[in-house]
This record gives structure tokens, sequence and C-alpha cells, in this order.
């Protein structure tokens, strides 16, 4: 399985930008895909993430109301729509998938991430104030 993100940039506070995981391989051993995110000096913390089957999501409640994820089955693709964005947001956002693991009802929203397997190179995104 490969997890590849796009769509990172540096963008002016309330700007909005989306980002893109592109996943290839044994897709359909995957439960959810996640996004995590890591600024400089702290520690990764999830984002948001959403359900391959259902599309039920769960969000850091942080981002609730600027932060939509969602996902494209047919491209094994998932979007993150970062809208009213926020110098706080800067950080390297990194893409997940789960796979084989314990089925739930919606994606945890733990921000170790243990549950995911394969992450992505990370896009960086920078707000600028």
């Amino acid at each position: 399985v490969q997890v590849v993100e796009s769509g990172g940039g540096l963008v002016q506070a309330g700007d909005s930008l989306r980002l893109s995981c592109a996943v290839s391989g044994r897709t359909f051993e995957s439960h959810y895909m996640g996004w995590f995110r890591q600024a400089p000096g702290k520690e990764r913390e999830f984002v948001a993430a959403i359900m391959w089957n259902s599309g039920i999501t769960s969000y850091k409640e942080s981002v609730k109301g600027r932060f939509s994820i969602s996902r494209d089955n047919a491209k094994n693709t998932v979007y993150l729509q970062m809208n009213s964005l926020k110098p706080e947001d800067t950080a390297v956002y990194y893409c997940a998938a789960e796979f084989l693991g314990v089925a739930v009802t919606a994606p945890p929203t733990s921000d170790e991430g243990d549950e995911y397997v394969y992450w992505g190179q990370g896009t960086q995104v920078t707000v600028s104030s």
C-alpha cells in the first residue's frame, strides 16, 4: 500500500487549501483513512479521518467547522478541505491508511495513530498571519 499526499503550500490567514491523498495497493483491506499534522517542536496530532465504506467522519475539535474530509472511492483518494486557515494550522500534514485492523463504526481520534499502518511522506502547509 502506498500513500501519497499533495496540495500543501504557503497561504495567508483566512485562505483555503485542499490536500489530496492518493492510495494505491490493497486498499480494499483498509477501513478508514486519516489526516495528522505535526508542527515544529510539537507532537503529531490527529486532524480528521473518514471511513471508506460509510463515509462517517471524525475530527479534531479545533478544526470542526473549518476542515472537511471527504473521499472518492473510485479514485482511492481522500481529501482534506481546509478553510479559514490560521497560523496555528501551520504544520506538515500526513495522510495515513488503517489496514486490517478492528472493524469500527467511526474512525478513532487518538493522536497516537497506532491504528494506522501506512503513512505518506507529508506535505507542508504554512499559514502566514
